[in-house]
């Protein structure tokens, strides 16, 4: 029995001997085994590279450098030659010198030559040029300006451009990935990469009326006035702003939603400004704190901390101290929600105000004026 065992132990090392030297030499002779005898380990499918080179491909040529050009003169003496001297004396002349200064940037909203940008892009040029990104270079004339939303619209002379694609700033969201696209310190056109990080953000005291896309994109300086597009290349903000202590991106930048940009450069192009409605008074947030001290019966409404005189909330009765709840049966939550409210009217509309006067709860009919311009 012991030689039977001894002889069936030689018999399978020498087996699995023979079938190893085959597997390293003749893998072909393998086939007539099962296939789960050798397993095969599975090559994992390298995943296809993330790109957003269609979107801006897409954009890039919509977005323009927005630049100052001014002539200097430069006084130069005539030569401190004695002869010459007596026949001209000691006088200068003058050469011109062209000077450029980078301004920011612009984005190209009809194939007619209209840009949208930042009014403070443009606010202090004297003379302004666009450079467009197939290399030509066009004196710009300012339609008009806006700066309650910080906006502009400039005309340059040409046809057939490459307008940018308008897309809803209402259907975007926290985390969608954007492209900023711009000409930060006049290196030329350059696009970042992020994410928008917050909506609606506003209280920010840098215009008066702000709805802000909050992105970590890098924004800077130049970037003002460029493109903040999705992932199809559609525009869906202005790049405005940026919070930072250097000077730099510091990953918080702010963009002016692409409706309310849309909405102001309509109102731009067809009146040369923004025609907004206004009853005349200054209003501030009720805090917790207010509103116990108030005693308010609900958390949402604005106090009235300001009215002016002879103006349409003057006339009407509302007073300072009074609390506004409601415009046309639509409930105030905050200040930007009644300032943006009471923007939207048409002037001369009559509207039905609610507020809390002297604890009591009034009605009250308002006319709506016209908004003063601001320069």
């Amino acid at each position: 029995m012991r030689k039977f065992w001894l002889l069936f132990a030689q018999s399978t090392t020498i087996a699995l001997g023979v079938l190893l030297v085959m597997s390293l030499f003749r893998p072909e002779w393998r086939s007539w085994l099962p296939a789960t005898t050798l397993p095969r380990h599975a090559v994992a499918t390298p995943a296809a590279p993330i790109s957003y080179r269609d979107a801006a491909h897409k954009a890039i040529p919509s977005v323009v450098n927005v630049f100052s050009s001014k002539a200097t003169r430069t006084p130069s003496e005539i030569p401190d030659n004695p002869f010459l001297r007596r026949f001209f004396g000691r006088r200068q002349q003058s050469s011109h010198i062209q000077r450029s200064t980078n301004l920011g940037s612009g984005v190209i909203v009809s194939a007619d030559g209209y840009i949208l940008t930042n009014q403070h892009v443009v606010e202090s040029a004297d003379e302004i040029q666009v450079a467009l990104h197939d290399g030509r270079k066009l004196r710009a004339t300012v339609v008009g300006t806006d700066p309650e939303t910080d906006l502009a619209v400039l005309k340059i002379q040409t046809n057939h451009l490459p307008a940018i694609t308008f897309a809803s700033s209402n259907d975007v969201s926290i985390g969608d990935v954007v492209l900023a696209i711009g000409d930060p310190f006049g290196v030329g056109q350059t696009v970042t990469m992020g994410i928008i990080s917050a909506l609606k953000r506003s209280h920010l005291g840098i215009n008066t009326f702000e709805d802000f896309i909050q992105t970590d994109a890098a924004i800077n300086p130049g970037n003002s006035g460029g493109a903040l597009v999705d992932t199809n290349g559609n525009l869906i903000g202005i790049n405005s702003a940026i919070y930072s202590r250097s000077g730099g991106s510091q990953g918080i930048g702010f963009a002016i939603p692409s409706n309310l940009a849309a909405n102001v450069m309509r109102q731009i192009i067809a009146h040369g400004h923004v025609i907004r409605g206004w009853i005349g008074i200054e209003v501030q947030d009720i805090s917790p704190g207010m509103a116990r001290s108030l005693h308010l019966p609900r958390n949402n409404g604005v106090l009235v901390a300001g009215v002016l005189r002879k103006g349409p909330a003057n006339k009407a009765g509302i007073t300072p101290g009074d609390i506004v709840l409601q415009v046309n049966n639509q409930p105030i939550e905050n200040s930007l929600t009644l300032l943006n409210q009471i923007a939207g009217l048409t002037p001369g509309e009559n509207i039905r105000i609610d507020t809390l006067h002297h604890g009591h709860l009034t009605h009250v009919q308002i006319t709506v004026r016209q908004r003063p311009i601001q320069h």
